[in-house]
């Protein structure tokens, strides 16, 4: 990487964080949550980067989410890469996944001054396809299930195997892939309501989640446990 600006900082620890973040209430920081396995963090790194050179009046801070869990938690950070833009400690955006543009507009608008923007609490995370009209509870289990039986095994995970967007979801698909399972996967990220839908069918809180002949079968945990002593090929093989 060139030499970074010195409004670029790779944050070491929660009280590292703190102090670059508490040194000007009235600054505008730009905290960028990323992961080295994940590729499109990488093409948003140099934006960021770009972003520092460009606005040296911006705090630019670099999150290693899996790294700094702590930050990452507090800001509810469930994906790479994700975007918090702050004023002081006020949120003033938020933007999932990697849309340089929307960054860069963001950004844009944000330094402008605190006479052009209104704090707000939001998420511009990318909605999910509009409907005529209101999903009922019984149409949206249907439409589970429906998920859930496309084959015999289904993987539900943020992102895409090719481009998982979490730490738990690329291992699990490394181990399946290790133990030579075919299957299909669901992106939860892009239909919340499939993904608040499913934590009350399954009964699980968290993702990924793994589906067998349209059963539900567990987490990243469970999964490997039953590789490790056989009863995931035994499942495969009923």
């Amino acid at each position: 990487m060139a030499q970074a600006p010195t409004n670029f900082h790779e944050v070491q620890s929660p009280e590292h964080f703190q102090s670059l973040l508490s040194e000007d209430l009235n600054r505008v920081s730009l905290i960028n949550f990323w992961a080295p396995w994940a590729e499109p963090c990488k093409q948003m790194n140099e934006v960021v980067l770009e972003l520092a050179k460009k606005y040296p009046q911006v705090l630019v801070l670099q999150v290693e989410a899996e790294t700094q869990s702590d930050i990452s938690e507090s800001f509810e950070v469930e994906a790479v890469p994700t975007f918090v833009i702050l004023r002081g400690h006020t949120l003033l955006g938020r933007i999932s996944g990697a849309d340089a543009p929307a960054l860069t507009e963001a950004i844009a608008t944000h330094v402008r001054g605190p006479s052009a923007i209104s704090p707000q609490s939001h998420t511009d995370r990318t909605p999910a396809a509009p409907t005529t009209q209101q999903e009922s509870p019984e149409e949206l289990n249907q439409r589970l299930h429906k998920l859930m039986t496309q084959d015999k095994v289904v993987l539900f995970m943020k992102g895409s195997p090719e481009q998982p967007r979490c730490g738990f979801s690329r291992r699990i698909v490394d181990l399946l892939r290790t133990q030579g399972v075919e299957f299909s996967s669901f992106d939860i990220l892009s239909d919340e309501s499939v993904r608040q839908g499913l934590k009350v069918l399954n009964n699980w809180p968290t993702f990924p989640q793994l589906i067998i002949n349209g059963e539900f079968v567990g987490g990243l945990d469970v999964v490997k446990e039953m590789a490790d002593n056989g009863e995931l090929k035994e499942m495969l093989a009923a």
